[in-house]
């Protein structure tokens, strides 16, 4: 190019933001599908599949009678929070037949959010014991079902057994505003014990 400089100093790239690796887990059905969706900034990777009368025996409905679909392999989004990080959400799937999947989801996985379905509790439970004994950091979300906070996160807190430092976030998975703060709970939980 005629009249520049060559022997002046490049600007100076910018540089590429920070990605953290997250989790959105939890029992089937509680909305893991639906946070991931909801707050990411790109179309949602999904492998929904329809539920069919071969499962019958396997996908206990009690409580999500009008599930017509389930994750079978994982949910994947992004959202940008700053200029600075991005974060990938991997939603794994809910169903105990799935499970497996959970140890490759979480290899590099700094975080995740564990979604609770307070009309179905225990649905969680092997979620927060997976973490748990991985020792990943997590924030509990309380999925308000139809807008329903029936419980208090101090009560929620109680039923699951935690300890009085975990985080109880009541949310909707379908309003990315609550998804997003949830997702920022957790990530000031990550900077801070870091």
């Amino acid at each position: 190019m005629a009249g520049s400089d060559p022997a002046a100093p490049a600007a100076p790239a910018a540089a590429a933001p920070d990605t953290v690796k997250i989790l959105i887990a939890g029992g089937f059905g509680v909305g893991k599908t639906t946070m991931v969706g909801s707050v990411s900034e790109i179309a949602p990777l999904r492998t929904e599949e329809p539920l069919t009368a071969a499962g019958l025996d396997v996908d206990d409905l009690d409580g999500i009678p009008e599930k017509g679909a389930t994750t079978v392999a994982l949910d994947f989004g992004r959202i940008t929070i700053g200029s600075e990080l991005v974060l990938y959400l991997f939603g794994t799937p809910g169903q105990q037949r799935f499970w497996f999947m959970w140890n490759d989801l979480a290899i590099g996985a700094l975080g995740a959010v564990v979604l609770i379905d307070v009309r179905r509790p225990e649905s969680s439970f092997a979620a927060v014991d997976f973490f748990e004994r991985r020792g990943i950091p997590f924030v509990i979300g309380v999925n308000g079902f139809h807008g329903l906070h029936p419980y208090s996160p101090e009560e929620i807190r109680e039923a699951l057994a935690l300890p009085e430092q975990a985080q109880v976030l009541l949310c909707d998975a379908r309003e990315r505003e609550s998804c997003r703060d949830v997702l920022i709970a957790l990530i000031d939980q990550l900077i801070a014990t870091r």
